[in-house]
């Protein structure tokens, strides 16, 4: 009833095709194939799916849909809020070949090719394929879908040793005093020329000095803001165990406090501006002014190194970063620097009045 087929692939190695054809009254009633990179791995699962299909009702017409359908399928029926990168990551995998083929004919080396066809680096391909789990996490228990969760699990483990993916290494870029000087005049230009446009001073200057994260500015309301006590709400923080959910009161640093009493009440949000217009403002004037390598990101990484700079403990570091984990700060203590760095910082004054 079942086959192995040997093949050759473009760099040599083999494959083996597990194939699967069943016919009743000379008409082909069922036809289904995997591939799998080891010979054992298809006889076990040509085994199994014999096996099943033996059973009463086994060939019951399986819904074999392409990945990319799968794709829009978790998306729609998600009751949990999607993450921007996320959305994107999966968007994005939408536009490669594995996404029009069906789930049954996606194994472990098909995610491999895959992984290796993307032209990015070690540590974002393992977030695709960290995002793209998801997927095959949910489809086959919640849809029936065959969708191999085993092939993923296997193709993690090829991919990490042979270095198609890997861990993100840890930034320790900051800006200098001269960049960001270059940056507010940048920023102070544009807004002369365009009035209407974001206020990147200011935003640049809260993301120094209350170590918040880019969607974490955008997202905060006046009435998140408590000026009594210094601190700001800070809701669905990022945190590797909660995507959402996870509010947080974060302390509010002076300097913070001024920008954003500083700021018009026009709207609920403190900071009514996209992140992507954020983003691409702060990537386009760091080409413009020639200043290598620096994120927005970074600008968090200056802030929280600063505070312990000017002596703060860890713990007192955290209330501000909305760090839970004070181990997460250890990779700051080597710092040699000491004072504030922002002392008598002439942008402050003007991000203030």
């Amino acid at each position: 009833m079942g086959t192995i087929v040997t093949r050759k692939r473009g760099d040599g190695s083999p494959a083996y095709v597990a194939q699967i054809l069943l016919k009743r009254k000379g008409e082909i009633v069922h036809r289904e194939a995997k591939t799998f990179d080891r010979k054992q791995a298809a006889k076990a699962w040509l085994s199994r799916r014999e096996s099943e299909l033996a059973k009463p009702g086994g060939l019951e017409k399986v819904e074999d849909p392409t990945l990319a359908a799968v794709i829009d399928r978790y998306i729609a029926e998600s009751k949990k809020a999607i993450g921007r990168t996320k959305a994107q990551v999966l968007r994005t995998i939408k536009d490669y070949d594995i996404a029009d083929m069906k789930c049954s004919a996606i194994g472990s080396a098909e995610i491999v090719g895959f992984a290796q066809s993307l032209k990015v680096q070690p540590s974002t391909v393992q977030n695709y394929l960290s995002h793209l789990g998801a997927i095959f996490a949910v489809a086959k228990p919640a849809w029936k879908f065959p969708l191999d969760r085993q092939a993923m699990k296997d193709a993690m483990v090829v991919t990490k040793r042979m270095g198609i993916t890997a861990k993100s290494k840890g930034r320790d870029r900051r800006p200098s005093l001269d960049e960001l000087d270059k940056l507010m005049s940048h920023f102070g230009t544009v807004k002369k020329r365009r009035p209407r446009s974001g206020p990147m001073q200011k935003i640049v200057a809260f993301a120094i000095f209350s170590t918040r994260r880019q969607e974490e500015i955008t997202t905060i309301k006046w009435a998140d803001f408590d000026e009594a006590h210094s601190r700001v709400l800070v809701r669905d923080m990022k945190h590797p165990g909660d995507k959402e959910g996870n509010d947080t009161w974060c302390d509010l640093t002076p300097e913070a406090v001024r920008i954003i009493k500083s700021m018009p009440k026009v709207r609920e949000e403190i900071f009514p501006y996209s992140t992507d217009a954020i983003g691409a403002a702060f990537t386009r004037a760091g080409k413009v002014l020639g200043i290598d390598d620096l994120h927005f990101h970074d600008l968090r990484h200056d802030g929280i190194s600063r505070l312990l700079e000017m002596g703060r403990t860890i713990p007192q570091v955290a209330s501000v970063s909305g760090h839970r984990s004070w181990s997460s700060l250890q990779r700051y203590t080597h710092l040699k620097q000491t004072g504030d760095k922002y002392q008598n910082w002439k942008w402050l004054a003007v991000v203030t009045a």
